[in-house]
């Protein structure tokens, strides 16, 4: 009897890991499904949007670059789209968060998924005391987050649908180089999570889906990490096929790659362990 116990656990264990590793998405629960989509010009944006495409949605795409976001929409229609449009707009500016899930509204006739997925371009450098900027990067990538969800929350009401937030490990837990953008995240999951809070206690069945994820092989990552980090970066495509499975599926959170979550998991176990883990990844000369 007590050689059995220990694989009863082990049993146990792993049914429950097979349980949570599970892949339920239903690539058909997408055809028709109406989808606004941030920073869809390039990278992980442009990934999620040709996904959507392949699986029928209807999209709108939005980002600063007009001619980048004609040639992605291109693409989405000869993927298989039923419809897309979109609209340049530029998140550091007051008006254009509620402007964009107007132009959705008035487009799709409603809303299911709202995918919020731009970032300000940030340097990838130690702290240089530059509040402005910080103040600005809030702006574009946390204060325009809240406006364009509180915009789509009535339509999202009546459709029961989705806010799928694209976040970081860096909202997670603080590295190098990255305090301005860290804030940004850090405040991304204090939001996001008080605003499922806060739903769930009003009965609104509204699903929020935050997505945590590691370093991707995106041109813009690659540019800035250059020479400072010794990581292996994972493909933008997988990254952005996750997001479009985890918000499908209703989930919580998503990680990618799977072993952020052991990263998010050190943050409560043994944070200075982790913190001289971390600083191992990252390459810094003292100036001379």
């Amino acid at each position: 009897m007590q050689l059995a116990v220990p694989g009863l656990c082990l049993a146990a264990l792993g049914a429950l890991l097979a349980f949570l590793s599970r892949d339920t998405f239903q690539p058909g629960s997408l055809a028709g499904a109406k989808v606004l989509l941030t920073g869809a010009s390039k990278g992980i944006g442009e990934e999620m949007a040709y996904h959507y495409a392949r699986f029928g949605a209807e999209i709108v795409l939005t980002a600063r670059r007009e001619a980048a976001l004609q040639k992605v929409t291109e693409k989405c229609l000869a993927l298989g789209a039923r419809n897309v449009f979109y609209i340049p707009a530029d998140m550091a500016m007051h008006a254009d968060p509620e402007r964009v899930v107007k132009f959705a509204l008035e487009k799709l006739g409603g809303l299911d998924y709202l995918v919020l997925n731009h970032i300000g371009e940030s340097p990838y450098e130690m702290w240089s005391g530059d509040v402005e900027h910080t103040r600005w990067l809030m702006q574009v990538n946390f204060l325009s987050y809240a406006q364009l969800a509180s915009a789509a929350l009535p339509a999202l009401t009546e459709s029961k649908g989705s806010i799928v937030v694209v976040s970081s490990i860096n909202g997670k837990v603080a590295t190098p180089y990255t305090t301005s953008y860290s804030a940004t995240k850090f405040a991304l999951d204090g939001f996001f999570g008080a605003l499922r809070q806060e739903l769930a206690m009003q009965g609104t069945d509204i699903a929020i889906t935050l997505c945590i994820l590691g370093l991707i092989d995106t041109d813009y990552a690659m540019s800035r990490i250059r020479g400072k980090v010794f990581m292996t970066p994972y493909p933008a495509s997988e990254a952005a096929l996750a997001i479009v499975k985890g918000g499908t599926t209703r989930a919580r959170e998503i990680n990618y790659p799977w072993q952020a979550v052991f990263i998010s998991l050190l943050r409560d176990w043994a944070p200075e362990f982790r913190d001289r883990v971390v600083r191992t990844y990252y390459n810094y000369s003292t100036p001379s």
